[in-house]
This record gives C-alpha cells, sequence and structure tokens, in this order.
C-alpha cells in the first residue's frame, strides 16, 4: 500500500528522512487525511483481491447454492413437515456436539503446554532506547468521549522511549464530542489525532486501514479506547519478536476485564475469556489450526500487515478474518504473556449488540474463506480447513441451535408424554436431548477450567450458569443473521464507560501474567 509513508531500514533504526516524517507526525495535533488514502481504506483490498472481501455477500455460485437449497427444504417441509422437523433437529443436536467436542478437545490440547512467549525479566531490563524499535499505536475512537481522559492516562503509561512511539487516535470526522474531549485532555507530544474522512463503510477496520495507511512504526499494535494494556508489553513483544521464526507476523496478548464481580454478566464475561485466551489459543496453536485474533492487542510486523492487505473495512470481525488470511499465506501467530485488561459488559441490551456483531462477523468471515474451498485446503491443508469450517463457521451454526434446542428442552418438560411421543419418537428426542447435554456440559467444564488455574476458585461455580449465557448468544445470532441479510456491513457499535468499577491502575496492570 503506497502512501508516500518512508519504510524503515530492519531493525528500527531510522534515517533522517524518516526522523522528519516522524517529526512532522508528532508535532501536528490534528491531521486531515487525504482522499486517496481514505478511498484505499475502503477499496483497497476488494479492488485488489475481491474474492478476499466481505463487500459482497454472496459470490453468484454462493447465491444459487442457498436458493437451490432452500428451495429444495421448503419443498421438503411442506410435503413432510413432521420427518423434516425431527431430521433438522437431530441435524442441529449433531452440529451442537460436534462444535462443542472439537473446542473441547482443542482446549485440552492447549492445556498440555505452555506457548505464551514468556519473557525473562532480565531480557527487558537489558533493552536500551536506542535499541528498540519503532511503533506505532493504532486507536480507533468512535463516541467515546466519556472515556478520553482513561485513555490518555492508560497510554501514557506504556513503558517506551516517546521519540519511538508513535500514537495515532483514530476520530471519525463526525465524531466532534470525542474529538474535543482529546484536545481538552493534556496529552504527551507524540500523540496524534488523526481525523478519519466520511466514507462508507463506518467501521473500525476502515479507520484502522487509515491509520496503517500513515503508520511508521516498525511493529504496529491495536488498542481499543477502554483498554489498560501492561504498561511493558510493547517491550515484551519486541523481545517475543526476536525470539520468534520470521513467519511469525503476529503477537496476540491476552486480554480479560477489570470488573469481573460487577454482575452476572461480567462474571460470565470473564469465564469465557479465561478459558479463551489461556486454553482454546494455545490449542489451536499446538494443533497447527488457524488462530482468529482478537479485536485488541494484536501486534504486527507492520510491513506484513501491509503485505497482507490490512483490514478488510466490510468484515465486522476483522480480526478473526486476517487470522484466517494470514494462516491461508503461510503466516504464523504468536501468543505473548501480557495482559490488557477490559471493560466487561454490565448490560445485556449493550452485550447483545456486541454479539450480534461478532457472529455476523464470523458468519461473513465464513463466506469469504469458502468461496474457493478447493483452493483454501490446497492452501492450508485438510487439517487446518476442518478447523476453520468447526470454528469459524461451528460458531454461529452452535448458536443458531441453542434456542430450539432449549425450546425442545422446555417443551418436552412441561408437555405430557402423550402428546410429546406422537410428534417426536422417543428414541430421537433421547438422542437430540443427549448430544444437547453433553455438548453444553462439555462447555460448562471448560469455562470452569480458566479461574481454576488463575486460582480464582469463587468464580468457578458461575459456569453453571452458561447455559443462560449461551441462550443470550442465540438471540444475538438471529440478530446477526437477519443483520447480514438486510444491513450486512453496519458496525453495532458497543458502549463504553458504563461501569461502576474504576479502571485498572496501569502499575496494576503490569504485574498480571498469563498464568499456564
Amino acid at each position: 500500500m503506497d502512501v508516500g509513508v518512508p519504510d524503515l531500514p530492519a531493525g528500527g533504526s531510522v534515517d533522517a528522512g524518516t526522523t522528519e516524517r516522524m517529526a512532522v507526525l508528532m508535532s501536528v495535533r490534528t491531521i486531515e487525511i487525504p482522499e486517496h488514502i481514505a478511498y484505499e481504506a475502503s477499496l483497497g483490498l476488494w479492488e485488489r483481491a475481491p474474492l478476499l472481501s466481505a463487500r459482497t455477500v454472496l459470490t453468484r455460485s454462493q447465491g444459487i447454492g442457498l436458493i437451490v437449497a432452500t428451495v429444495l427444504y421448503v419443498t421438503a417441509l411442506v410435503a413432510a413437515w413432521r420427518p423434516m422437523v425431527i431430521v433438522t433437529l437431530l441435524v442441529v443436536s449433531v452440529v451442537f456436539l460436534i462444535a462443542t467436542a472439537f473446542k473441547f478437545h482443542v482446549s485440552l490440547s492447549g492445556a498440555r503446554y505452555d506457548l505464551a512467549d514468556r519473557i525473562d525479566p532480565a531480557e527487558i531490563e537489558a533493552l536500551t532506547d536506542d535499541e528498540l524499535p519503532t511503533y506505532t499505536v493504532l486507536v480507533p475512537v468512535f463516541r467515546e468521549a466519556n472515556i478520553v481522559h482513561q485513555l490518555v492516562t492508560n497510554l501514557g503509561a506504556l513503558d517506551y522511549p516517546a521519540h519511538k512511539l508513535e500514537i495515532l487516535i483514530l476520530v471519525e470526522e463526525e465524531d466532534d464530542e470525542t474529538r474535543a474531549a482529546i484536545e481538552a485532555s493534556p496529552t504527551p507530544d507524540n500523540f496524534t489525532v488523526v481525523v478519519v474522512p466520511k466514507g462508507h463503510p463506518q467501521t473500525k477496520p476502515r479507520a484502522c486501514n487509515v491509520g496503517l495507511a500513515i503508520a511508521t512504526g516498525e511493529y504496529l499494535v491495536i488498542y481499543d479506547a477502554e483498554d489498560a494494556p501492561d504498561p511493558l508489553q510493547l517491550k515484551k513483544v519486541v523481545v517475543a519478536f526476536r525470539n520468534a521464526s520470521e513467519d511469525t507476523v503476529v503477537m496476540q496478548a491476552s486480554l480479560n476485564y477489570f470488573n469481573v464481580r460487577e454482575n452476572l454478566l461480567t462474571r460470565m464475561f470473564t469465564l469465557e475469556y479465561s478459558y479463551w485466551f489461556d486454553y482454546m489459543l494455545t490449542g489451536l496453536d499446538v494443533s497447527s489450526l488457524p488462530i482468529p485474533l482478537g479485536g485488541t492487542s494484536n501486534h504486527f510486523r507492520t510491513e506484513a500487515l501491509r503485505t497482507l492487505g490490512g483490514w478488510d473495512p466490510f468484515n465486522v470481525t476483522e480480526d478473526a478474518d486476517l487470522g484466517i488470511r494470514a494462516s491461508a499465506q503461510g503466516y504464523q501467530v504468536g501468543i505473548v504473556d501480557s495482559v490488557t485488561m477490559e471493560e466487561a459488559n454490565t448490560s445485556i441490551p449493550n452485550f447483545v449488540r456486541q454479539r450480534s456483531r461478532w457472529i455476523k462477523g464470523y458468519m461473513q468471515t465464513t463466506l469469504v474463506h469458502a468461496r474457493s474451498p478447493l483452493r483454501l485446503i490446497r492452501r492450508i491443508g485438510p487439517k487446518r480447513f476442518i478447523g476453520f469450517l468447526l470454528l469459524i463457521a461451528g460458531t454461529p451454526l452452535t448458536f443458531l441451535g441453542v434456542l430450539p434446542l432449549v425450546l425442545l428442552t422446555v417443551f418436552t418438560w412441561a408437555l405430557p408424554t402423550e402428546i410429546v411421543e406422537p410428534l417426536f419418537p422417543t428414541p430421537v428426542l433421547v438422542l437430540v436431548l443427549l448430544n444437547f447435554l453433553v455438548g453444553s456440559s462439555l462447555i460448562v467444564y471448560l469455562n470452569m477450567l480458566g479461574p481454576w488455574k488463575r486460582g480464582d476458585f469463587s468464580l468457578i461455580w458461575w459456569a453453571l450458569l452458561n447455559p443462560l449465557y449461551w441462550v443470550l448468544h442465540s438471540v444475538a445470532s438471529y440478530k446477526a443473521l437477519g443483520q447480514l441479510i438486510v444491513r450486512p456491513h453496519y458496525w453495532e457499535k458497543t458502549e463504553h464507560g458504563l461501569t461502576t468499577h474504576e479502571t485498572p491502575d496501569p502499575a496494576v496492570t503490569a504485574t498480571i501474567t498469563i498464568n499456564r
């Protein structure tokens, strides 16, 4: 992506021209973006590789296949509704069990290994400012005026030489309130407000593409507005990259929440993230399966990210999509032993908005990378392709199946046998409900593992309520499916700053490690 930004030599040394460019960026409080960069941020990937872009929801062949399948299914349902309902429930329950069993197997594989790139404190202390590479921090914000002060505090606590740290706050052109809040806050000289021009789609990945176009750092990291990263995280990643192979192009830090005990929902969030980062990611790594990135605290080799084409602005889980795309091109993802604390959702409506976007993004990612399945299999192999299907496609399918299975369970318990039996033969009913019970039990067990490993034993028993948490996911999945049809590129914003708990002091965040 040629935007006129000078490349940095290997090792992070900076020549006079690059120093001048950085000085200009850092001396200007707010910069406007040229039209060609805004255009590239929106349409660059689609123009270069349309099959890798979610701008087109369904290709012609996918659309024809979907229409044919729908017509056949509806015809069969009309002709023989009872057998078709029975077959549908059987298929739904089997898919649910297989997808959850896959996560269980992968997570237990990860439990046997310590794959986080642990950094010896002595290695951090030995780093000198002169040898550190330049680093760009991208922070896309939209309607975040209420947490700007905390954002500035958290990023200002990063332990990295200011003259090698470029912090770009990516603010949408229409978001005057957030811009005013930033301008009213005392910020270090290396903070720059980048005004993201109006355009379609208005999404986080489009804003990040704008930041990538002007980034001068050898490394680049994404943080969300509410993030409180470990102050040593950048230095840890530098060491981790030096110890990693050249084909490792991104390091994923762990995420967790500072308002764990605020309510039931925040507890469920914490259980989910603890299992995901402590077990699932390491399991995917040791199993050599594609790793979907988190939306924050992923650290890139900047030039490799540009080679990959940046983010797909039309995909609302651009992180997962980029992880699959990196895997398809033979790149590796590393896991670094550093934690970024975030704010867990405290509100159910806010949660449904967030999860519907995530699930819709997984649907988009599935459709994009399934356009040329044989090509993808040739690139990543059958094993990794199956892993992609079970994780990326299996996740929304699993959530879509929860509500029908819950309703069937309630229906079976609430109605007399003489009503249920004619509709659903007992052997079929037992098999369907058994699949649902076993799959749900596996997920409950996985959610217990995180707090057990972290020593937070009082949190373990809350995992028994995970089926209720999954009902919320199922509601979100149907909303996601509807939006995929009518508003595929709409970015459902998650509101931040709703917690009554204080953001942790950066010094406290620095003491947290991934306990594996």
